[in-house]
């Protein structure tokens, strides 16, 4: 490197100090950076090895039970990696962490997950009336709809899936509808209602269909009478009635209007006891049917109409039936054959059944029971809830709000999981918004034509015993497309399938040479397979684990297993034991600052192994001399050595970081003023010994100072002003060159300062003395103005204050005094 040109203004004192804190502060940048650099690597090092620690901790015997650890755990199948005295477990690391102890990366096992799309159709982009008609096979809503995706435990696959609703898509729609008594007047609304619904479903699909059913109770006691008579005519006067039964497929899907009000007009109304009904053992008979009923992989809607509760799973046990509904379909002839003999399905039954088969249920109930299946509705997924009128009169408006209602969400729902899998939803809706967790799994205020979109994450958390691949679907509620996954587990390292049977190197062949360690045979083990399980306890296999003159096996940090120690694991998984005996340890090494080996080395076998540039037993010596680097580009001001970064100075006089503080020295430019003075210009306090004193140095004269040397030059250079005897300034460099040589150069005219003009100064002083007194002199006049007024204002004051004059005299009295005669005016002879 080379050494900096430093350059000394004027005085040592002014212009040395400031250069060397410049250059103190440089060096002290380079320290923190140095150290931030060191603390930085150890703290990366440290979040390596704590990922790492789950690697270690797992114990793994194999490549596979390695990358079962953990997504970050890799396995090196480098042949010699493992030190005398490590457990084949310590193949299995954090990737950093097998790469700093000299796995090269192509011996390294990390196989990763990744996805395959095998099917992915586009969506379909159709307008209602295109004279150009699909069949409901041919549409697609949702992409992808095939792929494979390959997990390694703890490393998620994720995938997008799109969602469109089509426009003009399919729909079957089952109107099951309640039979009681208390339905007769709606059943006259429902005779008119396949027409009537086909011209309002036209507006929006131009292929519908329509079916119909019916439900009454089952037919045992205490749900219905069984006298023979109540069986002809459950109704009561000469109301004619139908025999009672529990379900009837009445019409299956059709697209004809006409024959669904002509069958459903020959309908009668039946009767039982009580007030729930059966419409559960119905609505199970119409989920599982699907042959029957004629659903089509299109949109399916159940129309549940009922003035009435249910009943469910359990209340069977009041006819005597225990047994739980089976789920499957028993309709002969249209007639559901088994309501006597199973139980009615739960709620959970149902919600299976009805998302199994992709049914979207509207209850169209009356007021009364409005609460009860809205509380129904929020346990079963994709259901809707409307209010029908006592006549069932708005059951086709109700119907198509309703499906508005439905088809306006889409809720994603994926099949059972395999054990240890997980999945996760992220949705990307409209006006975007996102959601996740289990709002995540689904879109609402989606129109016809919207398209939205999902971010999938699949994890494997563990691997299948057997590792076999698993299948799973995800799906929108009530639609029948679905995604199928292919999940197929990473559960072993390719080099195990490359791994030698009976290999030689497994001692004679009592192991499978595999991913650069032996996988031993049953009863066999050591890391080479060198010992039978009956050996392990052999005091003479004790013997090969203890050091010379020691009683202690493998150091006591480690267990004898056929003659070789293997070391044993501290809680610190950075902190090892290793060597033949476990003799070795990489943290009981001289410590630094609280760090083993101060940060600057690598402890091996409980002794330091330092970096470039340091030295030492905790390798806290630098050799870097940039700190001890004076402002004169000398090591320690050349006053001192260089002892692990710091000076050590060896003049007594010099002190200081880089040897450079000198209380009782005289700067350079102060130290050769006088020698300069008298050769250059023959004065100063030397000019009658210059000859004999000031002959050290060579000098050479310059015109200005712009031809004094100037800083860059590979010689220190200090730049000096002095005043010489006449209080003139003269200025010179003085340098030092490599052969010890001082130079002097020295401008040949120095700046004297010209004497003072007396003119005008005599005139300026006159001028201002007279300015002065006339300022002075106006002042006072303007001082005695505003005296005379104020005098003179406070004398009209008093004069106005004036009460009386001299005509007004208080003890003056009047000379007149008036007297009135009493007889004045009064007639004479009074």
């Amino acid at each position: 490197m080379a050494e900096p040109d430093v350059v000394a203004v004027v005085d040592v004192t002014k212009a040395v100090q400031p250069q060397k804190h410049h250059l103190t502060v440089s060096c002290t940048k380079l320290k923190l950076l140095a150290w931030a650099g060191v603390l930085c690597c150890l703290i990366w090092n440290g979040f390596a090895q704590q990922g790492g620690s789950d690697c270690i901790k797992a114990n793994a015997k194999s490549c596979g039970e390695c990358i079962q650890a953990g997504p970050n755990c890799g396995w090196c199948k480098k042949t010699d990696f493992l030190q005398e005295g490590e457990p084949t477990s310590a193949r299995c690391d954090d990737l950093a962490a097998l790469k700093s102890k000299g796995c090269p990366m192509e011996d390294i096992e990390n196989p990763r997950g990744s996805k395959q799309v095998l099917e992915d159709k586009e969506v379909t982009n159709r307008k209602i009336g295109a004279a150009e008609r699909l069949k409901p096979e041919d549409i697609t809503q949702i992409q992808p709809q095939k792929l494979v995706l390959k997990l390694r435990v703890g490393e998620p696959q994720t995938f997008s899936l799109k969602f469109k609703r089509a426009e003009d898509y399919p729909i079957d729609l089952y109107y099951l509808m309640d039979l009681s008594y208390s339905m007769k007047d709606d059943l006259e609304n429902v005779k008119s209602l396949g027409t009537a619904l086909m011209l309002e479903m036209e507006k929006i699909t131009s292929d519908f269909r329509i079916g119909f059913g019916s439900f009454v109770e089952k037919t045992v006691m205490p749900y219905i009478s069984t006298t023979p008579a109540k069986l002809r005519n459950p109704c009561t006067g000469d109301q004619n009635c139908t025999s009672p039964f529990s379900y009837k497929n009445v019409l299956s899907l059709t697209s004809e209007g006409n024959k669904f009000n002509e069958l459903v007009g020959k309908q009668h109304i039946s009767g039982n006891l009580d007030s729930p009904e059966g419409g559960f053992d119905a609505i199970m008979q119409v989920a599982v049917c699907g042959e029957q009923i004629g659903w089509r992989n299109v949109t399916r809607l159940l129309v549940f109409s009922t003035d009435a509760g249910f009943h469910f799973a359990g209340d069977g046990k009041l006819g005597g039936i225990v047994l739980p509904n089976d789920g499957k379909c028993h309709l002969e002839n249209n007639m559901y054959t088994m309501s006597h003999y199973y139980d009615y399905p739960s709620i959970a039954h149902l919600v299976q059944k009805l998302s199994e088969n992709n049914i979207q249920t509207i209850f169209a109930v009356t007021e009364e029971f409005q609460a009860v299946y809205k509380e129904l509705k929020n346990l079963i997924p994709k259901s809707a809830v409307g209010t029908l009128s006592s006549n069932s009169s708005n059951v086709i408006q109700l119907i198509i709000d309703a499906y508005n209602s439905l088809s306006s969400e889409v809720i994603l729902e994926n099949s059972k999981l395999p054990k240890g899998v997980t999945i996760s939803y992220k949705s990307f809706c409209k006006n975007g918004v996102n959601d996740t967790q289990e709002d995540g799994r689904k879109c609402s205020n989606i129109s016809i034509g919207d398209e939205v979109k999902f971010e999938i994450n699949v994890t494997a958390n563990e691997c299948p015993k057997k590792g076999q691949n698993e299948t799973i679907k995800i799906k929108p509620l009530g639609f029948t497309e679905e995604v199928e996954i292919n999940l197929q587990f990473i559960c072993e390292c390719q080099c195990q399938g490359e791994g030698e049977p009976n290999s030689p190197a497994c001692h004679e062949g009592n192991g499978t040479f595999e991913c650069g360690a032996c996988r031993c045979n049953e009863g066999r083990i050591g890391r080479l397979c060198e010992c039978s399980t009956d050996e392990v306890n052999s005091e003479d296999m004790d013997a090969y684990c203890r050091r010379e003159n020691s009683t202690e096996i493998c150091s006591n940090n480690g267990e004898c297993i056929c003659g070789q120690c293997v070391c044993k694991k501290r809680e610190n998984t950075n902190e090892v034991y290793s060597g033949k005996y476990c003799e070795c340890d990489n943290f009981n090494c001289d410590r630094s600052n609280g760090l083993i080996c101060g940060g600057n080395g690598i402890c091996k076998c409980r002794v330091c192994e330092c970096f470039p540039n340091f030295t030492g037993s905790a390798c806290d010596c630098s050799l870097d001399t940039l700190p001890c680097m004076a402002s004169n580009g000398q090591i320690c001001n050349g006053r001192g050595t260089c002892e692990c970064g710091t000076c050590n100075c060896t003049d007594p006089k010099f002190q200081g970081p880089t040897c450079e503080m000198c209380q009782t020295c005289l700067g350079v430019c102060a130290e050769h003023k006088d020698c300069v003075q008298c050769r250059a210009f023959d004065k100063g306090e030397k000019k009658e010994t210059c000859s004999q004193e000031c002959m050290h140095f060579n000098m050479t004269l310059v015109e200005s100072r712009d031809k004094l040397p100037q800083p860059g030059q590979p010689d220190p250079l200090s730049h000096c002003k002095e005043k010489d005897v006449d209080d003139c300034w003269f200025y010179f460099t003085y340098s030092v060159n490599s052969n010890g040589e001082a130079n002097v150069h020295v401008v040949e005219t120095p700046e004297c300062p010209s004497g003072p003009d007396i003119i005008p100064i005599v005139a300026g002083v006159v001028a201002g003395i007279v300015l002065i007194g006339l300022a002075l002199l106006l002042i006072w006049k303007l001082l005695m103005i505003i005296h005379d007024r104020r005098e003179f204002a406070k004398f009209e004051k008093e004069k106005m204050n004036a009460k009386w004059d001299t005509q007004e005299n208080p003890i003056y009295k009047s000379p007149i005094n008036n007297f009135k005669n009493p007889n004045y005016g009064r007639k004479a002879g009074l």
